[in-house]
């Protein structure tokens, strides 16, 4: 298996999700991790879609998922599932926090995903970071596309529990939904843990589909 450092310093991570819970549900865990061991100089959210109340969980998300650091989250509340429809204000989007921030790590949706929103916030990423390492997360849903991941994170089992608690804490909205449970994020991170030997058998996984050693 080949092994792939990140940069031995801080970074500064940028997120992009389609939805207020899309970036925790598919790298809570790796946000978790870095976070608490220090490895973030910043961090920016861009979520897409989302109500009010919907931006709120997303606010208190990321606030959790990072501290003691303070997140820039950024919220450009366009409507929920119209994302093909309003793909020139979800590009207007994505090339301002490109004009603002020059990451080093990238995290959003996978290209292949079976939702149309989750799709195009992954095709606006490649296109307006072109030069950076851009991870590709995974969200379970009924469509059942969760594919080959070819990048690993091996998780702790406390940070794969904090991770399922940030989820039920910050996402109230969510809670009545058949696929957003404990059980449901716990057996994909011990599927992906089993497929990488991970040390407590626990990871998450992503796409990297452009990367230079």
């Amino acid at each position: 298996m080949l092994r792939l450092a990140l940069p031995d310093r801080p970074l500064h991570l940028v997120c992009l999700g389609a939805h207020p819970d899309d970036i925790e549900i598919g790298a809570g865990g790796a946000i978790l991790a870095l976070a608490a061991e220090g490895r973030l100089a910043s961090a920016t959210w861009l979520v897409l879609t989302g109500s009010l109340e919907r931006a709120d969980e997303a606010r208190i998300a990321a606030a959790a998922a990072v501290a003691p650091l303070v997140p820039d989250v950024r919220l450009a509340a366009l409507r929920d599932g119209y994302l093909p429809d309003a793909w020139a204000a979800a590009k207007d989007a994505v090339e301002a926090l490109r004009r603002d921030i020059d990451p080093d790590l990238v995290l959003t949706h996978r290209v292949d995903d079976a939702h149309q929103d989750h799709r195009v916030v992954a095709e606006l990423t490649t296109t307006a970071f072109r030069d950076h390492l851009v991870l590709e997360y995974e969200i379970p849903k009924w469509d059942g596309d969760l594919g080959r991941p070819n990048v690993y994170l091996p998780l702790t089992g406390d940070t794969v529990a904090r991770k399922v608690d940030l989820l039920r804490a910050a996402f109230p909205s969510q809670a009545g939904r058949d696929w957003f449970g404990e059980d449901t994020f716990r057996a994909l991170a011990r599927l992906r843990g089993m497929e990488c030997r991970a040390p407590e058998g626990l990871a998450e996984a992503f796409v990297g589909r452009k990367i230079t050693l």
